[in-house]
C-alpha cells in the first residue's frame, strides 16, 4: 500500500482521508450481511466452481464465468446453521437487473440473470466480497461520484441491488476504457513491466508521464510534459476517445522509458 501512495504522490496527487484498511472494518460488512441475511436477500451457498461448471448448460464469456444455475437458491439464510460440514458462501438473490445512466456512456443495461446470476457479497473464508466490500465503504465514506475502468461494467447493477437493499444511497458512475497493450489486451505483465514505480526507478518524470496520459485523453494537442495544475482546467470527461488507449513500446519511449 505505501508503495501505491509514494506513486500517487509522485505524480502529485493526494486525498482528504487516509486509505480505508478494509481488514479493520470487518464489523461493518458483518453488519451489512446481516441485514441482507434478515430480509432473505441471500443464501448460503455450498457450490464450488467445479459445480457450477459442471451445471451450467450455456457457453459464457471468459470474464463473467458461467451463470449460477440457483442449484442452492431454494435455501433461507437459517439453513446456514444446519452446514456443518462444508464451507459455504453467500449469494445475493438477483430478482432484476437495474439499468443506469453512466455520465459517459449514457444509458446502460445488462441482464444480470444471463451474466452471472445469483452473485458472492461473502466468501466462505469468512470475507466479504467485492461487490458488499465497495458499496459499504463508498457509502460510508459519502461517496457520490464513481469513475472506474469499463470493465466494471457488469458489476454496477449488481452493486446498485446492493445499494437498494441496504437502502444506501447510490453514487453516479462513470466507465472509462481501458490502456490496452499492442495486441489489444488489457495491460499487463506480458506488455513489459509499466509499473509506476518501474517508471519512477527509470528516471521517468512525472510530467513526462502526465503529458502522456492528458494526450491520451484528448486534453492536450500535443504529446509534451505538463504538470498537473495546467491540467485541471482541461478536465473533460467526454473528450476521451471511446476507443481504449492503446500504449506502444515508441509512446514509453517519447516519455523517457524503455519496457523490457
Amino acid at each position: 500500500m505505501e508503495q501505491t501512495l509514494d506513486d500517487l504522490r509522485w505524480l502529485g496527487l493526494d486525498w482528504d482521508t487516509g486509505p480505508i484498511i478494509q481488514t479493520q472494518r470487518l464489523d461493518l460488512y458483518r453488519a451489512a450481511l446481516a441485514r441482507l441475511q434478515e430480509h432473505e436477500l441471500v443464501y448460503p451457498c455450498t457450490c464450488t466452481r467445479g459445480d457450477i461448471d459442471v451445471a451450467a448448460s450455456a457457453p459464457h464469456a471468459e470474464q463473467e464465468g458461467p451463470v449460477y444455475p440457483g442449484t442452492c437458491a431454494s435455501r433461507s439464510a437459517k439453513d446456514a446453521e444446519r452446514i456443518t460440514d462444508r464451507p459455504f458462501c453467500w449469494r445475493f438473490r438477483v430478482t432484476d437487473s437495474p439499468s443506469f445512466t453512466d455520465r459517459y456512456r449514457g444509458p446502460v443495461h445488462i441482464d444480470l440473470r444471463q451474466t452471472g446470476g445469483d452473485f458472492v457479497v461473502w466468501k466462505s473464508s469468512a470475507t466479504p466480497a467485492y461487490q458488499l466490500a465497495v458499496v459499504v465503504d463508498d457509502a460510508d465514506q459519502h461517496i457520490t461520484e464513481v469513475i472506474r475502468g469499463d470493465d466494471l461494467i457488469p458489476s454496477t447493477p449488481r452493486q446498485l441491488l446492493l445499494y437498494r437493499a441496504l437502502q444506501l444511497p447510490p453514487p453516479q458512475f462513470t466507465h472509462l476504457p481501458l490502456v490496452v497493450g499492442p495486441d489489444g489486451r488489457r495491460l499487463a505483465k506480458r506488455h513489459g513491466d509499466t509499473r509506476l514505480s518501474t517508471l519512477r526507478a527509470a528516471g521517468v518524470k512525472p510530467e513526462a508521464l502526465l503529458g502522456l496520459l492528458a494526450w491520451s485523453c484528448g486534453w492536450i494537442e500535443d504529446l509534451a510534459p505538463v504538470s498537473l495544475p495546467l491540467l485541471l482546467p482541461r478536465f473533460r470527461l467526454h473528450s476521451i476517445p471511446h476507443q481504449p488507449f492503446v500504449l506502444t513500446p515508441e509512446l514509453l519511449a517519447k516519455i523517457g522509458y524503455s519496457a523490457t
